[in-house]
Order: C-alpha cells, then sequence, then structure tokens
C-alpha cells in the first residue's frame, strides 16, 4: 500500500515570497476594512501555529459525502475535506490514484493553514514526483493581510514557478497599489525568489518597474539591493543612496551604499555586522573621494563591539574616526552634528561580581570643531584602571572602596588664526604634558530605618596623590601664583618650581536623614494618598590646599536638584571641596488611590553655608561664600490622562536672579496626537545668558488620514531659528506617505540648511524615500507614544540580543 494522499505544500508555491520584502516598521491597520479578503472556512480547523510545528509528524484525515471508485483509485465526491494539524483542503472533487500518486482535485479548491488562506479552481499533480499545477488562485497571508492571486502555479519538489501574480495589502475594492510580475521563482531549498519584469503601481500608474530583482522568500537573508532613500538639500543637492545587502555567511553581512550627492559627488558607505555566542559588533566606514564643496577626500571609521570572556568579564570598544574636523558637521542632519566639538574612542575589559565592579580602558580623543583647538580636548586616559567594592557586613554596617589609577595624555596644540568659518593653522604648536593620578576613597556608613524614617552617617577618607612631568607642574604652578595675585614675572625661580607629586588626604563626613509622612485625602471627589518627604544632607569637609593639583577631568557640577546630596560639587578626583554645610529639602506627592498614578510631585531645597568655601578651579579666585544657595524647584502636575505640566526653577537670593527657568507642556490627544512646548533659561555664572530658547513640537491629526507635523525650535538669545519642521501625513488603510520640509543650523557660523523629505510606506511591503520616522521622532517628543516611558509598554520583554547583563554603564 502506497503512502496516503498528505496535503499540497501551497504555502510555497503562492506569492508569499513578496510580502517576505516586508519592513520591520510598526505598521497601523486601523483604516483597513474589518471583514477579510478570504473568510475562514467553516469547516477548516483552527489555525494553530502549535500544531502546524508538528503537522509532518500527524496523519491526514479525509472525509466526503460519497465514496466510490477502487480501492487503488478512490474518488470522493461532496463537501471533501482533508485535514492535517494546523492544514485543511477542501474540495468539491477528489480523485487520487495511489498506485501512481497522481491526484486531481476540481470546484471549490480551498486551503487554509495558520499563515495563509487560498480559493482556486483545480489542483493536480503527482505525489511520488512531487510536481503540482494550481490553476486561477486567489490568496490571502493571515498574519500580514496580503493578498492577491496567481493565473497558475507550477510547481517541482522546492522550486516553483508563479504567472501572472499580483501582492498588496489594500483591500480589493481600495488597489490603491499592487505589485504585479508576469513570472515569478521560487527556490525554497534556497530559500528566495526571482522575479521578472515586476511592476508596483499606485492607483493605476507604474511608479516602479524592475527587470530582474531576487528577494528572500523566508527568514535567511539573501544577497540583493536593498530599497533606495530619496533626500533633496540645500547643502547636498539631490541625495540618492542605494544600498546594496552582502549575505557573506549565517552569523556576519556586509551593506555596501553607493550616494550620490549631486553638489558633493559619489560617497560609499559601508556596514560590517558580525554575531557570535560570546559577542557581536558593527563596523562602519565612509569614503567621499574629492567632496566637491570642500575640494579634498572625506572619510570616517566607526567601530562597536562587545566580547563576552567569561561569566563576569567583558571586553568591549567603540572607537571614532573622522578625516576631518568639519566632517560631522557637514554630514549630520542633525543638530548634535554642530555642537558637538570631539569623537571620543575607547576600549578596554569590564568585570562585575555581586559586590564588585572593575576594568582596565584607554581613549583618546578627535578635534571635530574647525574653531578650536587641541586646547579644549579633554585628556585622553592611556590606560585607566578601577575597582569598587561595596557590601553590607551587618544590618547596620556597610563598608566599602573606590579606587582609580590612570595616566593623562594630551595631544599638543596646533594654534589657529582666522574667522567667519575660515581657520587656519599658523604653525606654532604649543606642548602639552602629562600625569598620572591615582585616587582611593574608602568609606564607612551606617545605614539606620525604620518604616517611616532613615539616618545614614557616612565616614570616607580621600586619598589623592600625583606624577606630573615637569612641565605640567611649573605650568600648574604659574597658575596658582596668578591666582593668588602674585605675577610670575616678579616670582623667584623657587616659586616657579611646581610640585610633581603632589597629593591630598583628607576625611569627608556626612549625615543624610529623612522622613516619610502620608495622609489619605479627598480632591474633586477622588482618593489621593498625599505624602511630605522631608530630608536633611549635612557635609562636613576640611579645607585643604590643592593649587599645586592639576586640572585633567574636572568640572564643576551644574547645580541641580541631585547636587543638593552629592559630597563633592566637582565631578572629578582633581577637586574637593572643603564644606561645612546643611541642605533642607521637602517633596510631596499626590498619588491617586485608584489608578496609583502620581498626578503631582513637587520639591523644593536649598544649601546652607555656614562657612566660605574656599577650594576652586584655576582662574576662579572667589569661593563659595557664607550664607544660602539658590533655591531649586521643581514640580510636575498630570491635570489628567492627557495634560501634563512641569517646571524647574532656581532662584538665587544673593543677586536677586533667577538662574534657571524651564517649563514644559504636554498634550495626548485621543487620536496619538501631541503638542509639546517648552521654554528654557539659564545663565552663566556670572550673570550673563547660556541659553534662552523656546521649542513646539507637535502631531495634529485632522482626520484618521491627514495629520500635520512640526516644529519651532527657536533661539531668543540669538533672535534665530535653530530648526523648523513643517509637513503633512497621509494615511490610508495600505499606503502611507509623509512630507516633510525642514530648515535647521548646519554650521558653527548659524547658517541655515534647507531639506526636502518625502517618504511612501507601502504597508506589508516596505518604504520608498527618506527615513522621515527617524526626523519625527527625533523632534516631537511622543510621535511614538512609547517614547514618553522609561520602560514601554511595547518592549517590557527582552531577548539576549538586546543587551548584555554583564555591561557596564
Amino acid at each position: 500500500m502506497r503512502r496516503a494522499l498528505r496535503l499540497l505544500p501551497l504555502p510555497l508555491s503562492i506569492a508569499i515570497c513578496l510580502p517576505a520584502m516586508a519592513d520591520d516598521k510598526p505598521v497601523n491597520w486601523g483604516l483597513c476594512p474589518a471583514t477579510d479578503v478570504l473568510p475562514v472556512f467553516d469547516d477548516a480547523p483552527k489555525a494553530d501555529k502549535a500544531a502546524a510545528a508538528t503537522r509532518d509528524q500527524q496523519d491526514t484525515d479525509i472525509e466526503g459525502d460519497q465514496l466510490f471508485g477502487t480501492s487503488t483509485v478512490p474518488q470522493y465526491q461532496g463537501n471533501v475535506a482533508l485535514k492535517r494539524g494546523d492544514q485543511f483542503l477542501g474540495t468539491d472533487h477528489l480523485s487520487f490514484d495511489t498506485e501512481s500518486g497522481n491526484y486531481i482535485a476540481e470546484g471549490n479548491v480551498r486551503y487554509q493553514d495558520s499563515s495563509i488562506r487560498m480559493v482556486a479552481k483545480r489542483a493536480e499533480g503527482n505525489q511520488e514526483a512531487d510536481t503540482h499545477k494550481i490553476s486561477d488562485i486567489q490568496y490571502q497571508l493571515v498574519d500580514r493581510r496580503g493578498n492577491g492571486g496567481a493565473e497558475s502555479v507550477d510547481l517541482q519538489g522546492a522550486v516553483g514557478q508563479m504567472h501572472r501574480s499580483t501582492y498588496t495589502t489594500c483591500d480589493p475594492s481600495q488597489p490603491v497599489w499592487k505589485l504585479s510580475a508576469p513570472q515569478i521563482e521560487v527556490d525554497n531549498d534556497e530559500g528566495f525568489g526571482t522575479a521578472r519584469n515586476a511592476v508596483l503601481r499606485i492607483g493605476k500608474v507604474p511608479v516602479l518597474w524592475a527587470p530582474y530583482f531576487k528577494f528572500p522568500i523566508d527568514d535567511r537573508r539573501q544577497t540583493g539591493l536593498l530599497y533606495p532613500q530619496l533626500g533633496l538639500s540645500g547643502r547636498n543637492g539631490f541625495d540618492y543612496a542605494q544600498p546594496i545587502y552582502f549575505n557573506l555567511a549565517p552569523n556576519y553581512d556586509d551593506t555596501l551604499t553607493p550616494r550620490y550627492m549631486s553638489k558633493r559627488g559619489l560617497m560609499l558607505d559601508n556596514e560590517f555586522r558580525y554575531l557570535y555566542d560570546g559577542g557581536r559588533g558593527t563596523l562602519l566606514t565612509g569614503y567621499l573621494p574629492n567632496d566637491k564643496l570642500r575640494d579634498k577626500d572625506r572619510g570616517r571609521v566607526e567601530f562597536e563591539g562587545y566580547h563576552n570572556i567569561n561569566a563576569n568579564w567583558q571586553a568591549r570598544a567603540n572607537i571614532a574616526w573622522v578625516s576631518d574636523e568639519r566632517y560631522t558637521e557637514d554630514f549630520s542632519s542633525k543638530l548634535l552634528g554642530v555642537t558637538a566639538s570631539n569623537l571620543q574612542s575607547q576600549v578596554g575589559i569590564y568585570g562585575t561580581g555581586e559586590n564588585w565592579t572593575g576594568g582596565l580602558m584607554a581613549d583618546y580623543w578627535q578635534l571635530t570643531d574647525y574653531t578650536l583647538t587641541e586646547d579644549s580636548l579633554p585628556y585622553a586616559r592611556q590606560p585607566r584602571a578601577f575597582f569598587t567594592w561595596d557590601k553590607p557586613l551587618l544590618p547596620w554596617l556597610e563598608a566599602g572602596v573606590y579606587a582609580e589609577a590612570v595616566r593623562f595624555t594630551h595631544d599638543d596644540v596646533n594654534v589657529k588664526f582666522g574667522a567667519d568659518g575660515d581657520y587656519e593653522r599658523d604653525g606654532r604648536v604649543f606642548k602639552r604634558y602629562d600625569g598620572s593620578r591615582l585616587d582611593v576613597k574608602p568609606y564607612v556608613s551606617m545605614p539606620f530605618s525604620g518604616a517611616a524614617w532613615y539616618v545614614t552617617p557616612t565616614v570616607a577618607w580621600r586619598y589623592t596623590a600625583y606624577d606630573l612631568e615637569r612641565g605640567l607642574a611649573d605650568d600648574v604652578r604659574r597658575q596658582a601664583l596668578v591666582d593668588a595675585g602674585i605675577d610670575p614675572a616678579t616670582a623667584t625661580p623657587e616659586q616657579l618650581r611646581g610640585n610633581a607629586s603632589p597629593s591630598r588626604s583628607l576625611p569627608v563626613a556626612s549625615l543624610d536623614a529623612g522622613m516619610f509622612f502620608d495622609r489619605e485625602t479627598t480632591i474633586g471627589g477622588k482618593s489621593f494618598l498625599h505624602t511630605l518627604e522631608p530630608r536633611l544632607f549635612y557635609l562636613r569637609t576640611p579645607y585643604r590646599d590643592q593649587s599645586d593639583l592639576p586640572i585633567f577631568d574636572t568640572r564643576d557640577f551644574t547645580f541641580s536638584w541631585g547636587q543638593l546630596f552629592r559630597d563633592s560639587r566637582y565631578t572629578g578626583a582633581d577637586r574637593q571641596n572643603d564644606a561645612n554645610q546643611l541642605t533642607m529639602a521637602l517633596s510631596t506627592r499626590f498619588i491617586d488611590q485608584t489608578t496609583g498614578r502620581e498626578r503631582f510631585s513637587g520639591s523644593i531645597g536649598q544649601i546652607l553655608y555656614f562657612d566660605d568655601s574656599r577650594v576652586t578651579m584655576p582662574g576662579n579666585t572667589t569661593p563659595v561664600e557664607k550664607g544660602k544657595s539658590a533655591w531649586i524647584a521643581d514640580g510636575n502636575y498630570a491635570i489628567n490622562d492627557r495634560w501634563n505640566l512641569g517646571a524647574t526653577y532656581q532662584w538665587d537670593p544673593k543677586y536677586k536672579r533667577e538662574d534657571l527657568a524651564s517649563v514644559r507642556a504636554r498634550y495626548l490627544m485621543s487620536n496619538d496626537g501631541v503638542v509639546n512646548l517648552t521654554y528654557r533659561h539659564r545663565l552663566n555664572p556670572d550673570g550673563t545668558d547660556l541659553l534662552k530658547q523656546a521649542d513646539l513640537s507637535f502631531l495634529y491629526p485632522i482626520s484618521p488620514r491627514w495629520s500635520l507635523v512640526g516644529r519651532y525650535y527657536y533661539s531668543l538669545e540669538d533672535k534665530a531659528p535653530l530648526e523648523i519642521i513643517g509637513g503633512v501625513q497621509w494615511d490610508s488603510c495600505c499606503l502611507a506617505v509623509r512630507a516633510i520640509a525642514r530648515r535647521y543650523v548646519r554650521n558653527r557660523e548659524g547658517e541655515l540648511n534647507n531639506s526636502f523629505q518625502i517618504e511612501f510606506v507601502l504597508k506589508g511591503l516596505s518604504s520608498i524615500g527618506q527615513n522621515t520616522d527617524r526626523t519625527l521622532r527625533r523632534a516631537i517628543l511622543g510621535y511614538y507614544r512609547d517614547d514618553l516611558y522609561l520602560v514601554p509598554p511595547s518592549n517590557t520583554g527582552a531577548d539576549r540580543d538586546d543587551y548584555d547583563p554583564n555591561q557596564i554603564p
């Protein structure tokens, strides 16, 4: 007896290959009709993906109204149904020759499984030779909303050929776009399809024709062309990029992107990716020979990757290089490209355990601002070793230590001259000297707490020692004389000779205490939990003369709420301020008892300085005087589920001025619209304006199909815009079009660039044009609602490719 009739491999033979080109962007099908193109067949089993995984091990059940013929050629008539796992084949008539393997299914042929539904006029073939021919097909994909038809399909084993096939994700009554091909060949063993003379039509207008292209039909990657990117800007002119994908191996690939810019020339970008069990990495390169605007070759190299050495240790590298100081400004479409003055490269090994972290690394900085010299670059750490240990010894006793050893190096300074965007080096070079630093800070803490209170005294000892080159030690001493009011020209040789091995050793003591009060209250008929949270933080550190210590990586912290509770007002180890001060702060919250949402939160705080703080940075001889710091206040009010207001304010009572004012407002519309309004004002320490900016951005749906997007980012201090965006979006069931015009600051002279971006999103297929999503998501907070959440609701899970648990920030 020959094998029983098995179900046809129809999912391998339909034009399912076409939707395999679909991209990964989230697709909104909300404007699509609720009905299916092909309704679920009533007599078919439930489309269960779990059953699909075991279908090959299951038997095929055949039933029909009538059975006649012979034992070797049975024929089924009327409501014939074949079922196996999630598969179903229905027809009016089925005959099957068990000796030869020939079969014929005629009349109302229907097929369904967990991925596809289809109807056909006739199916015939041979089970033994694995050859099949299906005629007059209509199909619908279950997951991707794709649907279409084919005049016929010929199968020979794993190789198939489709004739006059179509694919769209639109409803047949409204075919906004359709992809069709007279002939498509599919090789399921190799995992690719080949379409010939394929035509993409929007409406009845052909917009894209491809005489020949190959594409993947499953998860296996295939070498071939990706969709191009088009753009137009005043800086680059017509901009066309054509990515070419190379599937080199299962665990590494490459994407080469020739990019033509009419005002610059032809650029080659390349992305190489690799992945293995212990790590992954990406290498990005770019090369533009003879840039027409700069009259020289341009290029870049970026590498980012990691390797897990074992469960505790990981090696990481993040390397970046550009050919010249104007590269990031010229080839970045973001404001960050204008404001970034350097690139950092870093390599190292990092470890973490239950109570410790540690590492050995090195970094290097490259100048990317043509208006500055190397003097503005941070010191490179070559190398840096660090170790932290922190462990509770008893319920009320905790001990720890932080240790760091660094060798600091710096490029020599090449002096520049010029202005108005034309800066050149004049040949003068100033030597920058190097040095080393050891910083050790052990501490003991005694955290006492109860249900509504806590008291945490902490005592630390900080020891910092240096080994400096003679030139650096003398430079530090010369600056110290200037700060002390002594002219170096009148100083003695002994006074000018710096200390090449300075050190600093001092205790740091703090006491952090707070209480929590809460009560239930009712406001406007709603029940709230109201909290009151006072906090005191006392810091005591004796004065040490630190004028002989160099400044390698230390800066003043920006005065903010967090600064109220730090044990130093400096970011690095080169300065430890003396302190005899008390922070007084108060926070309050109103929490909705029904939803658990925080409706209002507010905080206010201030530092009381009992003594002058005499430690300063070089060039600043003004100490922090005895008295009171600026008041810091911060508040957030969720008026309802749509309106959210926030404000941060700093008021200095000594000078009777506002040091910082920031006001934020956001309105969320019911139809995914959003409006953001922000005002920021901050002063420099000398009282001059550092920035004064207003920022309005919005996504405003006019109707279910039409919406407006925009941003107006304006510098009140400069009386000039930083970025202006205006655009329109049109959405339908299966097609979306986004067009935006953008005007933004493109260089450090404040000159503006104009650009125009348009993108056609063929839902379930791909997009054509520039990635407008990336521009709008950056400019409009809430353009993707997930961006408003610390942990987006759509990304609450993670896998091993999302992050590495051993990664240290």
